[in-house]
């Protein structure tokens, strides 16, 4: 197996895994910005892989090609809503946020699993049709590219592509708009924020359920790509991986991409190095502890050098310095 075959292995499958993580760790970076912290990330994703599985199953009949998109569009929102439990609790009951962003998390998932054997009467749902999934696309012209063309323009997800651009989107956002330099002004200096007129909580609670909305995204991606039904083992970690990612990427959505690339590629390896000469040796469970034995590594290397915005964490009371 020549390097090109090894590499148009790797690099696709890389992309999907890492689309997921890319969302979830935006979403991310946008609460934390605005300083709150989310640690329920991983409860965000499986909202978005609950409502976008179920969703699915339920209209497929009826929307046809369009039933992808809408169960992404249906997580989305699900998700933001979500969302509203932890800001309400973090913002205006100025609870403790690494509580409530843990809580979120056993509410998420013991609710999706309750949900399910309701409704299905078992343990997890049915597994969606092939006809109603997203399908591998060719890029037009692009794909057509000596050697870079078939490695990231040819047999992906269009999803990998709209969360890379998404990626570059919250950049601009955050960084050259009004609205990101309020939302940066809260996470570093609410009080001061407050006194220029920004009202502190209304753009804490928009950034938290964009956070909701981008983690439903990823949930429902991961489910509708990836493992195509519902269970409890569908969002296994992902979350945190996401968490992760922004951290390594110190806040910054260039950084969250890059790094959720590589904890991507960390991912896919655990599906398919066994295709590839060297790894395929390898007993299994080292390639499926590799993402997670790579993010703990990544931290504890980098963590020390990350310095999140200065008022993450910490509830803000009107008024009080």
């Amino acid at each position: 197996m020549s390097l090109m075959d090894i590499l148009a292995i790797i690099i696709p499958s890389a992309l999907f895994f890492s689309a997921p993580l890319i969302f979830t760790a935006l979403g991310g970076v946008f609460s934390e910005r605005s300083g709150i912290v989310n640690i329920g990330l991983e409860g965000l994703m499986v909202v978005g892989a609950f409502t976008g599985i179920v969703f699915n199953l339920t209209f497929a009949d009826r929307l046809g090609e369009l039933t992808p998109w809408l169960s992404v569009l249906a997580a989305m929102i699900i998700g933001a809503l979500f969302s509203l439990i932890h800001a309400v609790a973090s913002i205006t009951f100025r609870a403790d946020q690494v509580v409530s962003g843990v809580a979120i998390n056993f509410l998420a998932l013991g609710g999706a699993l309750f949900l399910v054997k309701k409704i299905y009467g078992k343990g997890q749902t049915d597994q969606i049709s092939s006809d109603a999934v997203f399908n591998k696309i060719d890029v037009k012209f692009l794909s057509d590219i000596p050697i870079i063309g078939p490695l990231l323009f040819s047999n992906a997800y269009v999803t990998s592509y709209i969360a890379i651009l998404v990626a570059i989107i919250s950049w601009y956002v955050i960084y050259k708009t009004p609205f990101g330099l309020r939302l940066r002004s809260v996470g570093e200096h609410p009080l001061a924020a407050d006194t220029m007129g920004i009202n502190v909580s209304r753009m804490r609670y928009i950034a938290v359920m964009i956070s909701g909305a981008l983690g439903g995204i990823g949930g429902s991606i991961y489910a509708l790509i990836i493992s195509r039904d519902f269970s409890h083992a569908t969002i296994s970690g992902q979350g945190f991986m996401a968490l992760a990612a922004m951290i390594f990427g110190k806040w910054h959505p260039i950084g969250a991409l890059g790094a959720a690339l590589f904890f991507g590629l960390a991912q896919s390896l655990s599906f398919t190095g066994q295709m590839i000469p060297g790894l395929r040796d390898l007993p299994t469970v080292y390639l499926l502890i590799a993402p997670y034995v790579l993010t703990i590594l990544a931290l504890t290397g980098f963590i020390g050098r990350a310095d999140a915005p200065k008022a993450s964490g910490t509830p803000y009371i009107k008024g009080k310095r």
